[in-house]
């Protein structure tokens, strides 16, 4: 199972939100370049970014932070927030992201995401942000009727490269992943899930790996509170899940 620590990038600074409001905002590191080698000196072997201004201008709009980190770290990233066409999609990628995220675009333009996937294998993974099994768009400014595993499902046969899945109520609140829903829409789907939102402890990635079917782990406040030790989260997830 990775681990991937989060960078979120907020007027060009690394910042956690609390439930995804931006008025609840915590700097971390007004470099985010540097935090992002810090991650990778740890022994982190992706970066998951967020373009948090992108998310609600429907734009990138911290391009020059992304491009800094592409250029300081030589490990793969996914970054996600404002990727809603074609172009932005090629753009990122020639940069050198491994990876875009779509999020609204998959509940608002599902055709697009499955032609991404067609033009650009292995390097589009699906965003699904939910309030209670609800996906919600936009910076999570707009709940919809979707539902999250009906979503997944059709996806099925995009060639999608993950979906990373995000209890918007446990965002940044420390208070532990929603493990039942996230092992369950894994279990319902073929492609990979990565676990986000509140990754606070190595008790919760130990819980999230002996599902044996979690494919990956974000942390974002956690690991700059201090509350989860990076080396130990790594030399957890490096270990095998029990077998059932």
């Amino acid at each position: 199972m990775i681990l991937y620590p989060a960078i979120d990038l907020k007027d060009g600074q690394a910042v956690r939100l609390v439930h995804g409001d931006m008025d609840q905002t915590t700097v971390f590191n007004d470099d985010p370049a540097a935090q992002a080698r810090a991650f990778v000196d740890a022994g982190c072997t992706w970066l998951h970014l967020v373009d948090l201004n992108g998310a609600f201008a429907g734009t990138p709009v911290n391009a020059a932070p992304v491009e800094a980190i592409l250029k300081a770290c030589k490990v793969p990233a996914q970054l996600g927030g404002g990727i809603r066409d074609m172009a932005t999609i090629e753009a990122w990628l020639d940069k050198g992201l491994a990876r875009v995220i779509l999020g609204t675009v998959a509940v608002e333009n599902p055709d697009l995401v499955r032609d991404a996937a067609r033009a650009f294998p292995g390097q589009v993974a699906v965003g699904l942000d939910a309030r209670n099994g609800r996906v919600a768009t936009r910076g999570w400014a707009e709940e919809t009727d979707v539902m999250v595993t009906g979503l997944a499902r059709s996806f099925e046969d995009a060639g999608i490269a993950a979906i990373i899945y995000t209890d918007i109520m446990r965002d940044g609140a420390m208070k532990g992943p929603n493990i039942d829903a996230t092992a369950d829409l894994a279990r319902a789907v073929s492609i990979p899930v990565i676990a986000s939102g509140g990754v606070s402890s190595l008790a919760d990635l130990t819980a999230l790996r002996d599902t044996g079917v979690i494919a990956g782990a974000i942390s974002g406040r956690a690991l700059y509170d201090g509350a989860l030790d990076l080396a130990a989260a790594l030399r957890v997830l490096a270990e095998p899940a029990p077998q059932a």
